[in-house]
């Protein structure tokens, strides 16, 4: 139910809170989460020694908790699109910046287990095999199922508006530090070219009821984002509440 929640929110273009967890996977930790703070999180195995399936205990609880929680995969391969799906509510997919790649990226979470000629005739002449294998992929099957790209370059903007009109687009997502670096001002999340590229992007998205958001760890630039018009709100990650938390507290402790 948490995956069918999260979609309905995005399609029905309601703003959706969400938080990165990469070294949590102890499924109490769960119960320290603040009641109606987030509708999902995203789990990932970026920049540490675990793989996604050490998660799926802590996917079990969040769900327990009515709180989604999608996998970002390891790779940009239809096929881990497809295994992380059939474990978690949805996949978040790094570096999508080809229509024709994304289409196939969506199929394989949204379409599954259609592969082969039969799923090419699908995404090339929308031609299923049946009305029953349609209906059993898209509600039964893949209904609950969120699919969010990452836009992370100047190629993936210009392609913005094709990657969003494809079926099963249901969010797109933003990594600052890989759209910086590849626009040529690496981590300046302040800069006003990024600013204006994320206007951009949120305009874009809006045009086809697609939920747009960027990864910020500053509570200013988050803010920021919301008031451009973005309803995909991820922000901090676990060690960064962790870290902030303690910095603040023990400075105060330290004042004597």
């Amino acid at each position: 139910m948490s995956g069918k929640a999260l979609k309905e929110k995005l399609i029905t273009g309601q703003t959706v809170y969400c938080t990165l967890i990469q070294h949590a996977v102890v499924p109490a930790m769960v119960d320290f989460l603040p009641p109606g703070a987030l509708d999902f999180v995203i789990v990932t195995a970026e920049h540490n020694a675990l793989d996604i399936a050490d998660f799926l205990p802590l996917r079990y609880a969040l769900n327990a908790k009515g709180i989604a929680c999608l996998a970002r995969t390891h790779s940009r391969d239809p096929d881990d699109v497809s295994k992380v799906c059939d474990s978690f509510d949805g996949a978040v997919v790094p570096y999508v910046e080809d229509y024709e790649h994304a289409k196939r990226l969506a199929a394989a979470a949204v379409f599954r287990p259609l592969k082969g000629k039969a799923l090419e005739r699908v995404l090339n002449d929308g031609k299923w095999p049946s009305k029953q294998t349609e209906e059993y992929c898209t509600e039964q099957r893949c209904g609950d199922t969120v699919f969010i790209p990452m836009i992370e370059s100047v190629e993936g903007v210009n392609n913005l508006d094709a990657i969003c009109s494809i079926p099963g687009v249901h969010g797109v997502f933003v990594g600052p530090n890989d759209l910086t670096v590849n626009m040529g001002i690496p981590n300046e999340y302040d800069h006003l070219d990024l600013i204006a590229k994320m206007q951009e992007i949120i305009d874009t998205a809006n045009m086809h009821h697609v939920a747009a958001g960027c990864w910020f760890g500053k509570r200013y630039q988050a803010v920021r984002t919301i008031r451009q018009g973005a309803r995909l709100v991820v922000y901090a990650n676990d060690a960064l509440f962790m870290r902030e938390s303690m910095e603040s507290s023990f400075a105060e402790l330290k004042k004597g």
